[in-house]
């Protein structure tokens, strides 16, 4: 989505928290679980509540009238497992849930309740569904990315910045699948994974990333890759500094880092994936399971440029990915 239809789009949504609470559905219609990681006030995840309603509404749930959304919001990783309990309790016919730490929580509260995810990173090798064709249980939903994008972030990172060697990839250990593309087509970069971020009880997150990017930053060459991940979103103004401060070109798996001041994102096209698992909700109130429903991929990409960190960082991005650029930061 580029800068005029976000505008466009977001003109309609801005208000919604307060006409959600406004609709007073009647009695007896299936009530909706909607949990994600952005924050009440965060227009992005404004822009996605809207499009999932707008979704539903369009397939014959009206928000307040067919159906009622219990929208929860939560950042921060301490408070899932409240939250979790929380909707279960309410009785929902299905919930949407937006990552893997939400979506792990809630299977600790119901193997019954249909869950549907809009945003899990590799929920196979999480253990999250039995395959992709057929998940099983009660879960189904949309992956945030899918593994040849490994690779396509490494290519980007590379044509911006050519001299880079060295790229430290942050990310959390159920992602892992997606070094093996990046490895495939390297171009002669040495692939640096670091994800034993939060796991010490006597650090913090914020303390362990500082140090791996400290201490990769002393040789020369290197590039920072970051990808999806609640504990570097929460701390993407300390990594958007620290690449700063040692000169690191950086890739990003989420666009919340470019307006921040991150160099370069490529990630998927998220209001799209809230618009098709608005779909899978409905097929389930209308009966199907979601173990029978498989897993999807995304279908839609974008690219997102902030000129002004190139230039502070001595780089010229080439104008083919300009070109390809759904947003450009000058």
């Amino acid at each position: 989505m580029n800068r005029r239809e976000f505008i466009t789009f977001f003109g309609g949504a801005a208000a919604w928290p307060l006409a959600a609470q406004a609709q007073q559905p009647a009695g007896g219609v299936p009530r909706i679980g909607y949990w994600v990681t952005s924050s009440e006030t965060s227009p992005v995840g404004q822009l996605r509540f809207a499009a999932f309603r707008k979704a539903l509404a369009q397939l014959g749930w009206a928000d307040g009238r067919d159906i009622r959304i219990d929208y929860r919001f939560d950042p921060l990783t301490e408070h899932e497992r409240a939250i979790a309990a929380e909707l279960v309790s309410l009785a929902p016919k299905v919930i949407l849930v937006q990552a893997n730490d939400q979506l792990k929580a809630l299977l600790q509260e119901t193997r019954t309740i249909p869950i549907v995810f809009a945003a899990a990173a590799d929920p196979l090798a999480a253990g999250l569904v039995d395959s992709l064709a057929h998940p099983g249980g009660n879960v189904t939903g949309f992956t945030a990315y899918d593994f040849p994008i490994g690779g396509k972030w490494l290519q980007m990172l590379k044509e911006v910045a050519p001299g880079i060697k060295r790229v430290l990839v942050i990310l959390a250990p159920d992602m892992y699948g997606f070094l093996g593309p990046m490895e495939a087509v390297a171009f002669g970069v040495q692939i640096v994974p670091f994800s034993d971020y939060g796991e010490n009880p006597n650090s913090t997150v914020a303390a362990d990333i500082e140090r791996a990017i400290n201490a990769f930053a002393q040789e020369p060459n290197g590039g920072l890759l970051v990808l999806f991940g609640s504990g570097p979103l929460a701390n993407r103004e300390l990594i958007i500094g620290l690449a700063a401060r040692h000169r690191l070109p950086a890739m990003y798996a989420n666009r919340l880092y470019v307006p921040d001041g991150g160099l370069m994102s490529y990630d998927n096209d998220f209001v799209n994936i809230f618009e098709r698992a608005a779909s899978y909700v409905d097929r389930i109130l209308r009966g199907e399971k979601p173990g029978d429903l498989p897993v999807q991929a995304p279908t839609k990409y974008e690219l997102v440029i902030n000129l002004k960190t190139a230039k502070a960082l001595g780089l010229t991005v080439p104008l083919p990915l300009l070109g390809l650029a759904q947003e450009v930061i000058e």
